[in-house]
């Protein structure tokens, strides 16, 4: 019956499930930034980040991701620098925001690698014998405020706190 209601209305019932809650879709962009300084010098596999909404996330007018809100990622992958010039690598995925004690799922992910040098280190072999095997290549910096974009991984109901 509310359905049918909010239809003569004109209300949109495809994002209304309650009357304090909303359906965030899934797909909506995120827009993050980094809070913590990574570096595959550092980083293990299995370590949480911490990330911050750049931009409130809206859905028919309601916030349903306030800016600032918390959200935290995973390192899937750590590599450090090595020997021959290889570089450093560091793959990370998005894990979920938080909003009000909910966790909103997201899905996103960034790989990098480093500066790789084993030009630099073949050149390094011939001038000096087995000294040019000791050259490393970089390993992969990622500064806090570095933005990186989620998506919301799955349709979630988000509670608002107004009518």
């Amino acid at each position: 019956m509310l359905k049918q209601l909010l239809l003569i209305a004109g209300i949109s019932t495809s994002v209304l499930v309650g009357a304090n809650e909303i359906t965030l879709p899934e797909g909506t962009p995120v827009y993050l930034e980094f809070r913590d300084n990574l570096s595959s010098k550092s980083a293990i596999e299995g370590q949480r980040f911490n990330l911050r909404v750049e931009d409130a996330v809206v859905v028919d007018g309601q916030v349903l991701i306030p800016r600032d809100s918390t959200a935290v990622g995973t390192v899937a992958a750590a590599q450090k620098r090595r020997m021959l010039g290889r570089q450093g690598e560091l793959n990370l995925i998005l894990s979920y925001a938080i909003v009000n004690g909910q966790r909103i799922p997201l899905r996103g992910s960034k790989s990098q690698e480093g500066k790789r040098k084993v030009g630099a280190a073949a050149a390094l072999t011939v001038a000096f014998g087995g000294l040019g095997l000791l050259k490393r290549g970089k390993d992969v910096e990622i500064p806090a405020g570095t933005p990186i974009t989620g998506y919301v991984d799955v349709s979630t109901v988000v509670k608002i706190s107004g009518p």
